[in-house]
């Protein structure tokens, strides 16, 4: 068993996944609102689809399957974040009980950080793909031609 002095620097290390589960949390309010958004965006869409006309129903439903295409992108980054901030605490236990216990687990330790970076590389190329669909669909309502 290791005294706590000995600990101090195992919890130094600790601080960088602590960190960076920090900002993911940030990252995953800014998805969770912008889900709401959508969600939202497409509630007012469908209220609207009883009283429109065929031209109109078109529209509103072409701009229904964005959304829901939209919402299922930032479902999904919002998984692959979370995903990553649990591998970043599972990194932050694993440091500790490593130190703790004094055992060798360099690869277990490689592999978690590796896994959150990939949640989180994958989580962030999805919100960007999010992104570009609300373009999409802005230009659709706005009916602008070209890019």
């Amino acid at each position: 068993m290791r005294s706590v002095n000995e600990l101090f620097p195992v919890l130094q290390t600790a601080i960088g996944p602590m960190i960076l589960i920090s900002g993911i949390g940030l990252l995953l309010l800014t998805m969770t609102n912008r889900l709401g958004r959508t969600i939202d965006r497409a509630r007012s869409l469908d209220a609207k689809l009883p009283g429109a006309d065929d031209s109109t129903r078109a529209l509103l439903q072409q701009q229904l399957r964005i959304l829901w295409k939209r919402a299922r992108l930032v479902r999904a980054a919002i998984a692959l974040a979370s995903m990553s901030a649990l591998a970043a605490a599972f990194l932050i236990i694993v440091l500790f009980f490593t130190a703790l216990w004094e055992i060798e687990t360099a690869w277990l330790i490689g592999t978690l950080f590796v896994v959150c970076m990939l949640c989180l590389i994958s989580s962030l190329v999805v919100f960007i793909y999010d992104v570009n669909q609300a373009l999409a669909a802005l230009k659709l309502e706005l009916k602008i031609e070209g890019s």
